[in-house]
């Protein structure tokens, strides 16, 4: 009994600090651009997180509850391991003040329980989730670079483009808050299944109860701890303008729904940042961009928390089994 309720409080912690930072790459444009107040931000992020898991959430649960380890290893004790390692590694993250993805680390956890039942579905790791991982954020970049090149920098040739962005500002600014709720709604595609998922495989929950009482988890962190992370983002993202900021937006959230259907658990994390990377090297060059000391540690933190995640989740079952 008293596993159990450990468990639920693991589940509810998880996806609390999901809902915690998936607020800011969601609502911080709109919020920073003063054109939706924060409750209404939190409230419209609670229920597009919803509509997006109990309409496409369903893939990215699957392939973590049994596509990649086989149910008959998935316990009640491997469960928790696996969300107590994933929750570790995003912890070290978020001490190191680098945002890291949720599913990497959750996957990273699996793969570690795998290893040591060694009986690990290698070909949907190496040949579906893996290439997907590389792929998605290197479109992210490669797409965003590609639109935003076509109004930056300013030139005679897309002057025209500029005129038509003022001329149209309250479209775009309703243009923003749409692209806001796109992300919240892709989120609730994609993470929700990073909880639901293990709770599947080891036959506690069935996929669909599961991700209607764990998307409302979401609205909750980020009401509860996602508000500071919301203002500090809304200032500092605002500066990429609200064209470029709705872009990223766009972009991102489209590929992150383009993994959920494919039942991938990717990172909106990378997507978004990798994004953003294309604006900056527009504007200060590519050179700047990567040689900055904040680009090379975000890099390696996202190879080193997986990692970090596997070995403990290997480690932890080694011990209790």
């Amino acid at each position: 009994m008293i596993g159990y309720f450990f468990l639920a409080v693991l589940v509810v912690f998880f996806a609390f600090n999901m809902g915690a930072s998936g607020i800011a790459p969601s609502f911080a444009s709109a919020y920073g651009g003063r054109l939706i107040k924060k409750r209404s931000a939190l409230l419209l992020f609670a229920i597009f997180v919803i509509l997006g898991a109990v309409t496409l959430g369903r893939n990215v649960a699957l392939t973590l509850g049994k596509g990649l380890l086989p149910q008959e290893f998935v316990s009640f004790d491997v469960v928790l391991v696996i969300l107590v390692a994933a929750t570790a590694g995003l912890f070290l993250a978020n001490l190191l003040k680098i945002p890291q993805s949720t599913s990497q680390v959750t996957v990273g956890a699996i793969l570690g329980a795998g290893m040591y039942f060694n009986d690990l579905n290698q070909r949907t790791f190496f040949l579906k989730i893996l290439p997907v991982w590389i792929l998605l954020p290197l479109l992210s970049y490669l797409f965003t670079w590609l639109i935003y090149r076509k109004v930056y920098p300013p030139e005679h040739d897309n002057l025209h483009i500029y005129q038509k962005l003022f001329a149209n500002e309250k479209k775009l600014k309703l243009l923003a808050l749409i692209a806001s709720c796109y992300v919240a709604f892709a989120i609730g595609t994609n993470n929700v299944g990073n909880a639901v998922g293990p709770l599947f495989g080891a036959g506690i929950m069935g996929i669909n109860i599961g991700l209607i009482l764990v998307s409302p988890l979401f609205g909750i962190g980020a009401l509860i701890l996602g508000k500071g992370t919301l203002e500090t983002a809304g200032k500092e993202i605002i500066p990429l303008g609200l064209f470029s900021s709705t872009l990223v937006s766009f972009v991102t959230a489209t590929l992150l729904i383009i993994a959920s259907s494919l039942g991938i658990p990717q990172s909106l994390v990378q997507l978004n940042i990798l994004s953003i990377f294309a604006v900056s090297c527009l504007k200060d060059g590519h050179k700047c961009t990567l040689d900055r000391q904040l680009t090379k540690k975000t890099f390696l933190i996202w190879a080193i928390t997986p990692l970090i995640s596997l070995v403990l989740s290997y480690s932890l079952l080694f011990m209790i089994k």
